[in-house]
């Protein structure tokens, strides 16, 4: 009889994993369970019970192939499955060597859900070794290369500013998630325009992206800020835990919202009750869909059903899935389609003309006022993919502008996201009622115009590197986004439906 099942997806992404992962299609599938085991592990969370369900089955696995149980020395094998129940009997707080049947299961969750993650962020067009790298080798290694590295490249830009006559003094360096910053004195103000102008100079004598190189003039007097990206290799993650980390902290904001890190690493969060609404644009591969999820499990850490609802739009299908488990689902299911999406967004206008008119009846003018005397929760509507939705039908622009115009004082907030960030599809009316934008990265600057009112989101890195443009704010604020699994989303949801 097998001790450990798989699914069908599992065994799919075993096979690639060998194939284009480890490069060794013949080995055998348990170094894939086992790298799968490794990497559950290095979440601080207990996978969930719904790793217990299969959906389309797979293969069936003994401890022997899995864990080395009975193997010995004369059989050419490793025994490692008493070290793989005292790992799983610290990390569960249980004694797993008098419950076999417990220690098969929970087994079966961890690499099960370290398959998964391993399915949710790494393809085979990406390098593997990258991805161990960030997965599960620990950060201090990769300081070091780090270190290294930024001291060879200031040596790099010292060089490259005399290139271009400029006589620039370092004053400080500090390494960021993904970019080094450096702090120069500039000791001839002429030379600041020398700087600017330079710019695309450097990033060729550093070997950087065109563009990728930006400068901010710093707080103090004579200094320049310039901000390097470093090579993918020894770019750092932003860890989902940081997103847990802020929420269990105590929230002023009425809706808190947790965006990423900072380009130095500090957390940035925002109320998108102040916003009231956000476009959030970017191509494909650049993060934006991970920002809508690291939005949504912001919300559903911080508050209650009694304080907040969604309302989930997604004409893909497949991004808000996981979050179709919410009771409470404004219009009670995830609009999928045209007609579905129009009845959400129709809902929505009559949901705003109700509380309008209850508001008046109250005798207050709007939600906040009125959450003084009565309670209900504020509304939060996320359509992905915008420009999809508007191409298969223009009606829907009026009730997406009705709410953008009048929605705030009702407690109902947007949250708008596209591929394609274009005039049509984020039209006059509609833009100067989405007061607050973010752009990951885009293909041209015009498209970064229509976002930000200004180029930048073109030279960006991708993968969850945004700019953020706020009301009170002059410039965008770069921030990078944190990596949200299956597993993230499944606990938040688990969080706001206890």
């Amino acid at each position: 009889m097998a001790d450990i099942y798989t699914s069908h997806d599992d065994e799919n992404i075993i096979e690639q994993v060998k194939t284009y992962g480890f490069r060794t299609p013949k080995a055998p599938k348990y170094r894939v369970l086992r790298l799968a085991l490794a990497k559950s592990l290095s979440i601080n969370t207990p996978p969930s019970d719904d790793l217990d369900t299969l959906v389309g089955r797979g293969s069936e696995y003994s401890l022997e192939q899995v864990t080395g149980f009975g193997n010995t020395k004369n059989d050419g094998g490793l025994d490692f499955d008493d070290a793989i129940r005292v790992v799983l009997s610290v990390y569960h707080n249980e004694d797993l060597f008098n419950a076999d049947a417990r220690y098969k299961k929970l087994l079966q969750r961890h690499i099960r859900r370290g398959l998964r993650e391993i399915r949710t962020s790494w393809n085979r067009g990406h390098s593997f070794i990258h991805w161990l790298r960030e997965e599960l080798i620990s950060d201090s290694s990769v300081m070091n290369e780090n270190l290294a590295d930024t001291q060879v490249e200031q040596e790099h830009l010292e060089a490259a500013l005399k290139e271009i006559g400029l006589t620039a003094e370092i004053k400080e360096t500090k390494q960021g998630i993904r970019l080094n910053k450096y702090a120069l004195y500039l000791a001839n103000i002429h030379h600041l325009d020398l700087l600017k102008k330079g710019l695309g100079k450097l990033s060729f004598r550093l070997g950087v992206p065109d563009d990728s190189i930006t400068l901010e003039l710093g707080s103090e007097a004579g200094i320049a800020n310039l901000y390097i990206p470093r090579n993918p290799e020894f770019w750092r993650i932003v860890p989902a835990q940081r997103l847990s980390e802020w929420a269990i902290t105590k929230r002023p904001e009425k809706l808190p919202i947790w965006l990423g890190c900072t380009v130095l690493g500090d957390d940035f969060s925002m109320d998108l009750a102040e916003a009231p609404h956000i476009l959030i644009a970017g191509a494909t591969g650049s993060g934006k869909t991970v920002c809508l999820h690291s939005v949504l499990c912001s919300l559903l850490l911080t508050l209650t059903a009694s304080q907040v609802q969604l309302a989930l739009i997604d004409p893909k299908g497949t991004e808000f899935s996981l979050y179709g488990k919410l009771a409470n689902l404004f219009g009670g299911k995830i609009g999928r389609n045209i007609v579905e999406a129009a009845d959400i967004l129709n809902a929505l206008v009559d949901e705003m003309e109700a509380r309008n008119q209850h508001f008046i009846e109250l005798g207050v003018r709007n939600y906040e006022e009125a959450s003084q005397k009565i309670q209900m929760p504020r509304i939060v509507a996320v359509v992905e993919e915008l420009a999809d939705l508007l191409m298969q039908s223009r009606d829907l622009e009026t009730p997406l502008v009705r709410l953008a115009q009048k929605a705030r004082s009702a407690g109902i907030h947007l949250i708008l996201a596209t591929q394609r960030p274009d005039s049509a599809t984020f039209s006059g009316l509609l833009r100067s009622n989405i007061p607050v934008r973010i752009a990951l990265r885009v293909q041209k600057h015009t498209e970064s115009n229509i976002i930000l009112d200004t180029k930048g989101a073109e030279a960006l890195l991708g993968k969850g590197d945004m700019l953020v443009k706020l009301t009170d704010k002059p410039d965008p604020i770069r921030l990078h986004g944190a990596k949200l699994t299956d597993d993230n989303i499944a606990q938040a949801i688990a969080h706001y439906c206890r």
